[in-house]
């Protein structure tokens, strides 16, 4: 069971350390930037939340395959295909967590005073540096809310996993996918052993964000 759980928090860590940049950037862009298009970005980053996991997984394994667009070029310039491998598995976590670790990282940035980022700039600051000085360093809260968010979905995966990554014992078994694999075997020990481990790690990320979140709204 140690092999799976620290091939999940392998997994998770790093679709988490992907997606963390990729969500900082967003979020700036849909809250403090006019440029055309944010609503068809935030719409894009919401999809992930509005359909089955297992259509994420379905559309992973059409442009990742042998034959899709970018499995094409993978398989044809390195030698490899990512189908079923512990990566696959990253890309489905980073792609079904992103819209959670996004959503905090919004609400703190846009309640961020904007006379502090404008008193900036009229200062002489640029752009970028009132966005590391000010807003990236005022939204911590949100972003730390976020990223355990993200992280614990992440870890949690299963639909887009099984049909991407696979339930290959030692390659790409996560927590959920043994779980699932336990249960119809009908090892019940096993099953809640690992169900308790997950519901640990869910608690305590929920009750950090809550507690988080409610710092930052007050």
């Amino acid at each position: 069971m140690n092999d799976i759980f620290f091939l999940s928090l392998k997994i998770a860590l790093t679709a988490t350390i992907i997606n963390l940049p990729i969500s900082i950037l967003i979020s700036w862009v849909l809250t403090k930037t006019k440029i055309p298009g944010r609503s068809i970005l935030d719409l894009i980053v919401l999809i992930p939340l509005a359909i089955p996991p297992v259509l994420v997984g379905f559309f992973l394994l059409i442009i990742f395959g042998k034959n899709g667009p970018l499995g094409f070029f993978i398989n044809n310039i390195f030698g490899t295909n990512i189908i079923f491998t512990w990566f696959a598995a990253v890309l489905a976590s980073s792609i079904v967590s992103i819209p959670l670790m996004i959503r905090p990282i919004i609400i703190s940035m846009s309640e961020i005073d904007e006379n502090l980022e404008k008193s900036a700039r009229i200062l002489g600051a640029s752009s970028l540096k009132s966005f590391f000085n000010i807003t990236l360093p005022l939204s911590y809260k949100g972003i730390t809310a976020g990223t355990l968010l993200g992280f614990i979905r992440a870890f949690s995966e299963f639909g887009a996993t099984i049909i991407v990554a696979g339930n290959i014992p030692g390659k790409t078994q996560t927590v959920p996918l043994a779980i699932y694999t336990n249960i119809i075997t009908g090892n019940n020990e096993e099953v809640f052993k690992m169900v308790v481990i997950c519901l640990l790690l869910s608690i305590t990320s929920i009750f950090i964000y809550s507690k988080l979140l409610s710092v930052t709204k007050k």
